[in-house]
C-alpha cells in the first residue's frame, strides 16, 4: 500500500509578496507567521530574476539555472511541511520569458519578486516531517 495520511482543509490565506523580496523566503515567512506547517501553495505573478533547479538523479545533486531577466510566473505549485522541526516550503515553478518560452524546475532561493499573488491552503492533520531518503538522496516526507 502506498504510504499516505488523511488531512483536511483548515484555512485558506490569499495575499501578495512585497516587491523585491525573495520568493521562497517570502512564502516561507507567510507560513511561519501564520503557523502553517502543513499545506499547499499556488501562486502567479512575475519575477525580476530567477533561480531554478533540476535534481540530477545520478550525482544526487541539484543543478541550478539562473535567469537575470524579468519573467512571468505562469504557475507555482508547492507544499508546506516540516524539515528539522521548522516550516519548510517546497515548490516548483514554471516561468515564461518575453518570447513566451517556458522554463521550469525546483524553486530556489535567489528568485526576486516583481509581483506575486499567492494562495496558501493550510491543512489539519498529522505533521509531515522531511527526513533523508537513502534511496533518492532527497529529504522526503517520512510517512511510515
Amino acid at each position: 500500500m502506498t504510504p499516505h495520511r488523511q488531512v483536511t482543509s483548515k484555512e485558506i490565506f490569499m495575499g501578495k509578496l512585497p516587491f523585491g523580496s525573495d520568493l521562497t523566503e517570502g512564502l516561507t515567512n507567510v507560513c511561519t507567521e501564520r503557523n502553517i506547517t502543513l499545506g499547499r501553495i499556488k501562486a502567479i505573478g512575475a519575477v525580476q530574476s530567477a533561480k531554478i533547479g533540476f535534481y540530477n538523479q545520478k550525482s544526487r545533486e541539484y543543478e541550478f539555472i539562473s535567469f537575470d531577466q524579468p519573467m512571468e510566473i505562469t504557475d507555482l505549485t508547492g507544499n508546506v511541511s516540516l524539515r528539522d522541526g521548522k516550516t519548510f516550503v517546497h515548490a516548483h515553478v514554471t516561468l515564461a520569458d518575453n518570447a513566451g518560452k517556458t522554463f521550469g524546475g525546483h524553486l530556489a532561493p535567489g528568485t526576486v519578486v516583481f509581483a506575486c499573488e499567492f494562495v496558501i491552503e493550510a491543512f489539519a492533520g498529522p505533521q509531515f516531517e522531511r527526513t533523508y531518503d537513502e534511496e533518492t538522496g532527497l529529504t522526503l516526507w517520512s510517512l511510515e
